[in-house]
């Protein structure tokens, strides 16, 4: 870290506590930029922001200053700019109030005539050079605070997502949901099939789980009589890194009283069209270079009718055993014995063909086995009402016709349960109260869970998930070695 830097001459030490702006850089530019060159306008208006660049030409020095909406251009000729001397040392990165005239260069340059100036934070470090940016991605996710200001995709990556969660309250509102917000401590981790972070409860002497899903507690709002809910929930899985995992992500949960899976898959399809035209202008979008149509309706297609397709395996629930497990073997997935035909099934599906379906498409129709809260399906058994939607070769969203038998949702914890005591740490417990509030009743109901950190990848056309989390977990950075 670079030392202290000295203030310009004539000004504080201590910065002041507020500056009162009267226009942003979008503004003057809205209100003024057709304005011809060499024109004063007369109209004062107060800015501030980071200076990003600065140029001195003799009595006369140039700056270009941007804040949250854009950047607009400084100009401070020494004969009206107080403190000339001091305004020619700012540096990259210093934040600046300005008053002055609106006007353009005779070079067409909007600019603030700089009349009045403070230094309202002093940049101790130095910014990279903004025409370059960070190269360097683990600076940008451990340094996003300068990533903002340096990297103009960031700004409008952030950007786009704050506008996406705004677009998706806004659309789950006219359908008559109401957000509503549950607990991030469980006593049980319900919910997923995944691996918790675990805390302890001082006062009450409890042990407490982050939730890996808002989903148990929603459907007891079901129960309860709220029909249409959803929670655009932060959850947290003690999983592995990747481009596509982060061990903290968000999730858009829904729950719809008297819907199916196919009512799901509907508004699915809706909300990530109207979410594309809302913020791309087109349901017909690039994603690494691929094309993809969003446009609804989506392909449906069964689970073992895609796995037949793209691993050329003619397999189902009743293959035998040693079959599946010889079949994975051929592919070096590792299995367990205790897995029976629907956990192979779904790891042959995992390996050989997920990444291999651009989509969009709904994979439909998944094994019992691995779908512990979705019911059973109306024509073949064995086989649950579950479809995940797979965009760009990943998982976008899962949803059930939600199980609502409590007696069968009893056996499928207990079984769960048998698992986790096996050694299977992603596993469910047998959550008590759940079954409780199951009893007394809950109508047929869809569910989905849609994770927002990937939605946000594909429309911001991301190739990490970090490049759409402001501050994703990173591995311990080493030690800044100190300057001599």
């Amino acid at each position: 870290m670079a030392g202290p830097r000295a203030q310009p001459v004539g000004h504080s030490v201590n910065p002041p506590y507020r500056f009162e702006t009267t226009a942003t850089a979008a503004e003057c530019h809205d209100r003024h930029g057709g304005i011809e060159p060499g024109t004063e306008t007369g109209k004062q208006v107060s800015v501030a922001g980071r200076v990003m660049l600065r140029r001195v030409q003799g009595r006369l020095a140039f700056a270009t200053l941007q804040d949250a909406t854009g950047r607009v251009q400084l100009f401070a000729p020494a004969k009206v700019t107080p403190d000339y001397d001091g305004f020619c040392s700012l540096s990259l990165g210093d934040w600046v109030g300005v008053s002055g005239e609106v006007m353009k260069t005779r070079t067409g340059e909007l600019s603030v005539k700089v009349e009045q100036w403070e230094l309202l934070a002093a940049a101790q470090r130095s910014f990279p050079d903004k025409w370059h940016g960070l190269s360097d991605p683990d600076i940008r996710f451990r340094q996003r605070y300068v990533d903002l200001w340096v990297t103009e995709e960031a700004r409008h990556t952030f950007r786009l997502r704050s506008e996406m969660m705004s677009l998706t309250r806004r659309w789950l509102e006219d359908r008559r949901f109401i957000e509503v917000e549950t607990p991030v401590f469980h006593p049980v981790p319900g919910g997923a099939l995944a691996r918790p972070f675990s805390t302890h409860h001082n006062a009450l002497d409890m042990d407490l789980f982050l939730r890996i899903a808002p989903e148990l507690y929603l459907k007891r709002l079901v129960v309860g009589g709220l029909e249409r809910v959803y929670e655009i929930a932060r959850v947290f899985r003690n999983e592995g890194i990747s481009t596509r995992h982060n061990p903290e992500f968000t999730m858009l949960e829904l729950y719809w009283a008297y819907a199916d899976y196919g009512d799901i898959m509907e508004l699915v399809e809706e909300l990530v069209a109207h979410l594309a035209l809302e913020l791309k202008g087109t349901t017909h979008i690039s994603y690494g270079g691929r094309d993809l149509d969003l446009t609804p309706p989506w392909p449906r297609a069964r689970f073992v009718d895609l796995l037949a397709t793209h691993s050329g395996l003619d397999v189902d629930l009743d293959t035998p055993l040693a079959k599946l497990r010889s079949h994975c073997a051929d592919r070096e997935i590792p299995v367990e014995d205790r897995w029976g035909p629907g956990k192979l099934l779904l790891e042959l599906y995992e390996k050989t063909t997920e990444a291999e379906l651009w989509g969009p498409v709904f994979v439909c129709d998944y094994p019992k086995e691995v779908s512990p809260l979705a019911r059973e399906h109306r024509d073949h058994p064995g086989w649950v009402e579950r479809f995940e939607a797979i965009v760009a070769g990943r998982e976008l969203a899962n949803a059930f016709s939600e199980l609502t038998d409590p007696d069968e949702q009893r056996a499928r914890f207990e079984d769960q349960a048998a698992d986790r005591d096996a050694g299977d740490a992603e596993a469910m417990a047998v959550d008590r109260d759940y079954l409780r509030a199951l009893e007394f009743g809950l109508p047929p109901t869809g569910g989905l869970g849609v994770g927002m950190d990937r939605l946000a990848m594909l429309l911001a056309d991301a190739p990490s998930i970090r490049d759409v989390i402001l501050f994703p977990t990173l591995r311990p950075e080493p030690p800044e070695r100190p300057e001599r």
